[in-house]
């Protein structure tokens, strides 16, 4: 072998090594979700603690709500830690994206624009978009915003429903989470509030004199468990956990308990 032919020889080893490093360094940032878990023994929810009844702190400051329970009911069964990561509706997908959560379980409703960029398990809850203001304000239809002001959380799905409808010369502020949304209706900034129900009740609870309930629906929204995309083995798990625990009623158990009512029919059809 000349000296023309070693250096030939050499060249393409020396690729063949780079290439198979870079291999292994895809392979080491693409691992499986699942098996990390599994590995690790524990399982790392976002949920959004400032959205009663879905996620919230009781009288002694534990971690409660239908989606912190769904968590805790998910963890039990898959025999692994649960590990609640607190987040904003504003955070939910950033927080899978950047590694600091596993899945989100918290109001996630499921969206053409959200399934760009995250899965979705098999729905497991349901949640109405609302407009909501006082009893005594005649309002019943988007029409009916013209020149108000509106609250909204940021990046929620009452966000953009409201603002599809929302007439030119409405205004509508944003907070960064349910929490301080509520405050701000508790505190007179506004009157309107595009949001969910039990939200609604939220501030009632808080502000009694405010007699907020719902004017009109924008739109029924199905829940569902969020992931980051080509996590197929961790999505087709927790669908199998899902439809199992809406056949067994667990599901409907934990939603009736913090919602008072049944699951809607359309999130029990969707987990046949």
């Amino acid at each position: 072998m000349n000296r023309f032919q070693q250096r030939r020889l050499h060249l393409l080893l020396s690729g063949l090594m780079l290439a198979g490093s870079a291999l292994g360094l895809g392979m080491t940032a693409h691992a499986d979700q699942l098996d990390s878990i599994t590995a690790a023994k524990k399982i790392r929810v976002a949920i959004d603690l400032g959205v009663p009844p879905y996620g919230m702190k009781d009288d002694k400051l534990n971690s409660t709500g239908s989606d912190v329970e769904t968590a805790q009911l998910l963890a039990k069964d898959l025999g692994l830690e649960l590990e609640i990561v607190p987040t904003t509706g504003a955070n939910r997908i950033p927080f899978l994206q950047t590694d600091k959560a596993d899945i989100v379980i918290s109001s996630l409703s499921i969206t053409p624009e959200r399934e760009k960029v995250v899965d979705f398990s098999v729905p497991y809850a349901g949640i109405s978009a609302v407009v909501g203001a006082p009893k005594g304000m005649n309002i019943k239809s988007a029409a009916d915003l013209s020149g108000k002001k509106v609250i909204a959380t940021r990046s929620t799905t009452n966000d953009q429903e409201v603002t599809k409808i929302l007439p030119k010369d409405a205004t509508i502020v944003r907070f960064d989470d349910d929490a301080t949304s509520i405050t701000a209706i508790v505190s007179g900034q506004a009157d309107i509030f595009a949001t969910a129900p039990p939200l609604l009740k939220a501030i009632n609870d808080k502000s009694p004199s405010k007699q907020m309930e719902t004017k009109f629906v924008m739109k029924v929204n199905m829940l569902a468990v969020g992931f980051r995309k080509g996590e197929d083995k961790l999505k087709a798990k927790v669908d199998a956990w899902v439809r199992t625990n809406l056949k067994n009623g667990k599901l409907n158990a934990i939603y009736k308990k913090f919602h008072g009512a049944d699951l809607p029919d359309e999130v029990t059809k969707a987990g046949a």
